[in-house]
């Protein structure tokens, strides 16, 4: 069970930590309400798994073997940097994110929603009506199942 939902970046939500390998997860959060699998990357195969009750997804990348490499979350608890996010307009995310020195983001319209991408952790915001509703980050991994280290 997920008992915080505290954005660390580069590392995890709570106790979710990236690297972790699929079938542990399973084996500590549980079966998930519904799977995705994606395999249109010859290089590269991901699962997504989908928690709608706890308010999160989570993506597990790799050829071999699949590691935990993206989290997206709308759960109202979720925080970063010590501030709940959920509901924040997009003036006040771009603030949050500016006082940690990251100011440098893209912006993209999607049907109804607005996005901000910010590279730090990958990063994505997705706003509607001017309110954050959801978010994913995630880190990189590289052909053999590993993390990959980005330098800043």
């Amino acid at each position: 069970m997920l008992t915080s939902y505290d954005i660390k970046p580069d590392a995890g939500l709570g106790d979710i930590k990236f690297g972790m390998p699929m079938e542990e997860f399973i084996a500590k959060y549980g079966k998930p309400d519904e799977i995705d699998e994606f395999d249109e990357d010859e290089e590269m195969q991901t699962t997504l798994l989908h928690y709608w009750e706890k308010g999160f997804s989570v993506f597990f990348v790799g050829l071999t073997s699949q590691i935990l490499a993206g989290i997206e979350t709308d759960h109202p608890e979720t925080s970063l940097f010590g501030i709940k996010i959920m509901g924040l307009s997009r003036p006040e995310l771009e603030k949050l994110m500016e006082s940690k020195g990251y100011s440098y983001y893209e912006s993209e319209q999607e049907n109804n929603d607005i996005r901000l991408s910010y590279d730090v952790s990958m990063m994505d915001f997705f706003f509607r009506d001017n309110k954050l509703i959801y978010m994913n980050f995630g880190v990189l991994v590289n052909e053999n199942g590993e993390i990959e280290t980005v330098e800043n």
